[in-house]
C-alpha cells in the first residue's frame, strides 16, 4: 500500500500539469506535421517526442521531480525512457488502431494510432522517468 501511495502523491500532479504543457506542444506538432505537411505516421509521430521531449525534460527535471543532478548519465537516461515508451506506445497502438478501424481509410487509421501510442506513452513515461530516469542516486 505504501508503494501505491509513493506513485499517487504531490509529484505525479506536478507530472500531469507539465503534461499537460507538454502534451498540447507535441500533439499540435504531431498532427499538424501529419495532416497539413502529410508527413508519415512514423516521422509525425516521432517529431511530437522529439520536440516534446526536449520541453519535458527541463519541466520534469527541474519542476516535476526538482533533479539537480548535471550529469549526462541522466540525459542518457531521459533519452532512453523516451524512446523505449515511444517504441512500445507507438508500436502497439499502430497495429491495434489498424485492427479496431479496419472499416476506415489509413488516414483515420493513423490518427486514431497516434492519439492511442500518445496515451499509452504517458503511462509508461511516467513509470519510467519517477522510477528511473530522475530518480535520485
Amino acid at each position: 500500500m505504501n508503494k501505491l501511495k509513493n506513485l499517487f502523491d504531490a509529484t505525479m500532479l506536478k507530472f500531469i500539469l507539465v503534461g499537460i504543457v507538454n502534451t498540447a506542444f507535441g500533439m499540435g506538432i504531431m498532427f499538424v506535421f501529419y495532416n497539413f505537411f502529410h508527413f508519415s505516421y512514423w516521422v509525425s509521430s516521432a517529431s511530437n517526442y522529439i520536440f516534446g521531449s526536449i520541453l519535458s525534460y527541463f519541466l520534469n527535471k527541474h519542476f516535476t521531480f526538482q533533479n539537480k543532478s548535471k550529469s549526462l548519465a541522466t540525459v542518457i537516461k531521459f533519452t532512453v525512457n523516451i524512446t523505449v515508451c515511444y517504441l512500445i506506445a507507438y508500436g502497439v497502438a499502430k497495429p491495434l488502431a489498424v485492427w479496431a478501424f479496419s472499416g476506415f481509410d489509413a488516414h483515420v487509421q493513423n490518427n486514431v494510432a497516434m492519439l492511442a501510442g500518445s496515451v499509452f506513452f504517458v503511462g509508461l513515461n511516467y513509470l519510467g522517468q519517477r522510477f528511473w530516469a530522475f530518480k535520485e542516486e
